[in-house]
């Protein structure tokens, strides 16, 4: 029998191998701790957990978080959409993924948040936290209280963006949670999670969660998450029919394998699910703004009792004044029987002036009553009307704006009521109006002047709202 001896240069190499197996085996095995949860989105009905309250890294899930406190300053005045952020050294020195701002340079808000939504950019997100608190340290505070106040109790932020850092942790039924309150809370941002890419004003950017978008039928949202320490988490959220699933992956292998283990948490989600189920929203924290400028109402007790409000007093200059016929006799008539008009006099007074009088003021002196000033007809002619009535003060109120054509008068209804609560300032005075057509509903806004339906069209195009005028003849 031949024996082969090892040279130990050969034997030097192999105790080299094996000790580079000892170290990088474990190294490229092993993952992240995993957690998952699974809820029923309407009722909030857990459906499936696996190590749900650990405490673990959440990486990009944070910025859910770092858009929920931007959203609530929003809708409390404490910032707008259009407020124009300078990006600091601080948050332009962000290490990837980002958008990739530079240290001085001034970007709207609207964008910063559509990067941090869509693109998880770091920059974005650190960007929000400062102009929102002044530095990253007061906004990840503010984030820590905000999650209090929704029920993550075991949820502590230290940074914006969610890169790792000491004590910066939550858990998949904390996270779970933030993705309802985001759905339910604020439902005309959540728009943002779906979206395939967007504009985010210096370029346009890609969903990093656009495979499961794409894939998964009646997936819409909500956000990806990438660490080292955290591995590969998401929370996502998918609606089919009347039922909605949300399920949170911590820890997931690759892209690929997390993806794939959500759709099949969905899938359970779907199946264990009830088809129908009464809807109980989560309830919406209190506002938990710091600065200054943010204005904080307190509720201090029920108003028992509404008092009539004191009539306004009649000005000098509203006092009745004769005017001129006009060409239309019949719809002047008309005005004159809704105005209260007696003995073809109507006034200029205000409906509300007029209700508020106890007794109607006397007839001034110096108006004359059209039948004096007219010569006495002959006996055999008969006397031509004559119609006196007030000038109208409807300013040419007859434009009105459309907001779109929709399959029932519900959503219509729907929307615009929701239009009208979001501009109140264009739209205050209008009437909303559904009109029946063969091919469905049109939502209207009337009674507008024309400079005031251009001003609300442009406003609402401004929201990207299809909107488009309506003139007097339409």
């Amino acid at each position: 029998m031949k024996v082969r001896h090892t040279s130990p240069a050969r034997l030097g190499l192999l105790v080299i191998s094996l000790l580079w197996l000892v170290v990088a085996l474990p190294l490229s095995v092993s993952a992240a701790p995993y957690a998952a949860f699974v809820m029923d989105a309407r009722s909030g009905e857990v459906l499936h957990a696996r190590n749900a309250d650990t405490r673990l890294h959440p990486a990009s899930l944070t910025k859910m978080m770092t858009l929920y406190v931007a959203f609530q300053a929003i809708e409390n005045g404490e910032i707008t959409l259009d407020t124009t952020v300078k990006i600091s050294a601080n948050a332009a020195a962000e290490q990837p993924s980002k958008l990739g701002l530079r240290s001085g340079q001034r970007i709207k808000f609207r964008y910063l948040i559509r990067a941090a939504a869509v693109k998880s950019a770091n920059d974005a997100a650190t960007a929000i936290g400062e102009i929102l608190e002044g530095s990253e340290a007061a906004f990840a505070r503010r984030m820590t209280r905000t999650a209090k106040s929704l029920g993550m109790s075991k949820t502590t932020f230290k940074n914006a963006h969610g890169l790792t850092e000491k004590g910066h942790l939550s858990t998949a039924r904390d996270m779970s949670t933030l993705g309802r309150h985001l759905l339910y809370d604020y439902p005309d941002y959540y728009n943002l999670f779906s979206r395939k890419s967007t504009d985010a004003g210096v370029k346009t950017v890609p969903n990093t969660n656009r495979r499961l978008l794409s894939n998964y039928r009646g997936a819409d949202g909500i956000k990806t998450g990438y660490t080292r320490a955290a591995g590969f988490n998401l929370v996502a959220s998918a609606e089919r029919g009347q039922e909605r699933i949300i399920a949170t992956v911590f820890g997931g292998r690759s892209t690929a394998t997390r993806n794939a283990r959500v759709a099949e948490l969905l899938d359970m989600g779907f199946k264990r699910a009830p088809s129908r189920v009464a809807l109980r929203k989560p309830t919406k924290p209190a506002y938990g703004g710091s600065r200054a400028s943010a204005k904080t109402i307190r509720v201090v007790g029920a108003v028992k009792k509404s008092l009539r409000p004191k009539a306004r007093a009649l000005r000098p200059e509203t006092a009745p004044v004769l005017v001129s016929l006009k060409d239309d006799v019949r719809q002047a008539l008309v005005e004159a029987q809704v105005n209260g008009a007696s003995n073809g006099q109507v006034t200029r007074a205000s409906t509300a002036a007029v209700l508020s009088s106890p007794k109607p003021a006397a007839r001034p002196k110096a108006l004359l009553l059209a039948s004096l000033t007219q010569p006495k007809p002959e006996p055999s002619v008969k006397p031509k009307q004559q119609v006196v009535t007030r000038i109208s003060t409807s300013g040419g109120r007859h434009w009105g704006i459309n907001i779109g054509l929709y399959p029932n008068r519900y959503k219509a209804e729907r929307v615009l009521l929701k239009t009208a609560l979001a501009e109140m300032n264009a739209l205050d005075g209008a009437r909303r109006s559904v009109t029946e057509r063969k091919t469905g509903y049109d939502a209207n806004f009337v009674g507008l002047s024309r400079e005031r339906a251009d001003l609300a069209c442009r406003r609402l195009a401004a929201r990207n709202v299809q909107c488009f005028m309506i003139g007097p003849s339409s």
